[in-house]
């Protein structure tokens, strides 16, 4: 694969200022990095983003932390401090975007919220995340990603029917939520740059974990009906879930009637076709505890592999239960370019998934290792100054 040069990406060019700790904001502030956008990370001077002290730890940085703070600079001001906060006022005057996700109103206390921001410079794009929101009866809630997988549902839905309550293995609170505001962003910003009046998107953990809950939401509003826990099964799909094979688990989804047939063909079992219980995806679906039981009855005679090799064969999609291991050796993940070299701030390399996106066929570069804390903080300081001699020139 090749790699897209710097001039070509999207946001070259667009000036970003990061106010944010940890995940969701930090992942938003990647996304616009990613596509050029020039992001300076706000840190504390006293350990900066608490995320830098998260192992895995790598020759002293933590490698966390290297997953979602590529291709930014860091500027370490204390923002309680006349000078710093000065400075942080200064980046923020000439930025195209700001983005925090700090507690409702922590910014305005420090003459950096959103009005302060417009004041002087009304083309902003000023993006707040937090756990609720900016504004309700919870907005001054903290929210961690469990907290808000909880709060919002999705813990009601993942795992076993009778078993105890428990997370997405994947921080899906927070990722959803830098997603969307990345994408508010930039939808945002097309809008200043041809009216040249800037927005603020409040955009909450809690919002975006709802939001990309559709089909949980629709079906309770259909059919006033809080949706269960179902462990891998779906609720009107069957066969589609994980298997027990004679070795391990695999899991197949036949979604639609021509699927299925293919199943019945592939088991030698053509009478379940015409089973009544099964003759369409509801009653599949409506009947999917015993058409598990019948299934992995004929699965026991084989080896996981060996049914994988089967389905695939016949066309119906399947696939073997990965850990990261060997999900990021899957010849499709090399074939796309998406696990690249980085390297870290003490110069060694690390691996890192790198950014799933392909422009015009080519993957999106790693421009900028992450920095160690406030590595960029005399550069920055110093082009505020040039820039003020400039225009007192």
């Amino acid at each position: 694969m090749t790699t897209i040069s710097e001039n070509q990406l999207p946001l070259a060019g667009v000036r970003v200022v990061e106010f944010c700790q940890v995940a969701a904001g930090p992942f938003c502030g990647m996304l616009l990095a990613d596509m050029g956008a020039e992001v300076v990370k706000v840190e504390h001077p006293s350990g900066g983003d608490s995320l830098r002290a998260w192992p895995p730890i790598t020759d002293g940085f933590s490698e966390n932390f290297a997953s979602l703070n590529r291709n930014k600079r860091s500027a370490a001001l204390d923002l309680k401090s006349s000078s710093d906060r000065a400075t942080a006022i200064a980046l923020c005057a000439e930025a195209d975007i700001v983005i925090e996700n700090n507690r409702p109103g922590a910014m305005g206390r420090n003459g950096l919220g959103y009005e302060d921001i417009k004041a002087i410079n009304p083309r902003v794009v000023y993006c707040s995340i937090s756990g609720f929101g900016q504004v309700g009866p919870r907005s001054q809630e903290g929210g961690f990603d469990v907290t808000i997988q909880a709060v919002g549902g999705v813990m009601s839905v993942t795992g076993e029917p009778d078993g105890a309550p428990v997370k997405c293995g994947v921080p899906i609170s927070d990722f959803s939520t830098g997603l969307y505001a990345a994408f508010s962003i930039v939808s945002a910003l097309r809008k200043a740059e041809e009216s040249g009046m800037g927005a603020h998107i409040d955009i909450s953990l809690l919002g975006a974990t709802l939001a990309v809950a559709a089909l949980q939401t629709s079906e309770f509003f259909g059919t006033n009906r809080a949706p269960k826990k179902l462990g891998s099964a779906h609720p009107r799909n069957a066969p589609y879930q994980a298997f027990r094979a004679a070795d391990d688990y695999f899991v197949m989804a036949a979604g639609n009637d021509k699927l299925w047939a293919s199943v019945c063909d592939v088991v030698e079992r053509p009478g379940l076709k015409s089973d009544p219980r099964y003759v369409t995806t509801s009653l599949r679906a409506n009947n999917q505890v015993a058409l598990k039981d019948e299934l992995e009855a004929l699965f026991a005679l084989k080896s996981a592999a060996e049914w994988l090799e089967l389905f695939r064969k016949a066309g119906v999609p399947c696939a073997p239960i990965n850990d990261y291991d060997s999900a990021l050796s899957d010849p499709q993940v090399e074939a796309m370019g998406w696990v690249q070299e980085m390297e870290m701030p003490s110069g060694n390399p690390i691996r890192t998934f790198a950014s799933p996106v392909l422009m015009n066929g080519s993957n999106l570069p790693v421009r900028r290792r992450p920095p160690a804390l406030g590595e960029h903080t005399t550069e920055i300081k110093d082009a505020i100054l040039e820039s003020r001699r400039s225009v007192s020139g």
